[in-house]
């Protein structure tokens, strides 16, 4: 089992308006894009992002890179605050898809399903893209096999 773990590109700053509907910037663009390159030739099977604008379109522009035909499926465990043990329940029957969420989610999931819970979040910036690997899932049991930044 494969996982990728993105976390949206750059966006709007807070304050311009609500955080759920702040936008890429346009450095956030190209950070999705560069992202999405690494992306090219995995065998993804879906693309699950949260529901806020910037990881929606983060995963627009990671699907059109990637030609990917699947709709981007979103879904609310996906949001800043969610649990990542929640998370970890909802990808127990997924194999080789790819999240699009934010921090502080993105950097406590990828601790927790490498290490397990009480551990350090990994630090993530904007369009970090994490590989994990497993033959299944099993919390504290993932390989984090790379975490690149654009």
């Amino acid at each position: 089992m494969k996982l990728w773990v993105l976390r949206h590109g750059e966006a709007e700053p807070y304050g311009s308006r609500p955080d759920s509907e702040r936008e890429l910037t346009e450095h956030g663009r190209q950070e999705a894009l560069k992202s999405a390159a690494r992306l090219i030739g995995q065998p993804l099977t879906a693309i699950y992002a949260s529901p806020y604008l910037r990881a929606q379109q983060t995963a627009q522009i990671v699907r059109e890179a990637l030609g990917f035909e699947p709709e981007i499926r979103t879904v609310e465990w996906l949001t800043p605050e969610s649990d990542p043990d929640k998370v970890a329940e909802q990808l127990v029957s997924v194999s080789n898809v790819l999240l699009v969420s934010h921090n502080p989610l993105v950097g406590h999931l990828l601790s927790y399903l490498q290490h397990g819970a009480g551990y350090p979040p990994e630090k993530v910036s904007t369009a970090g893209l994490a590989e994990l690997e497993s033959p299944e899932l099993l919390i504290g049991s993932m390989t984090l096999n790379s975490l690149k930044h654009p």
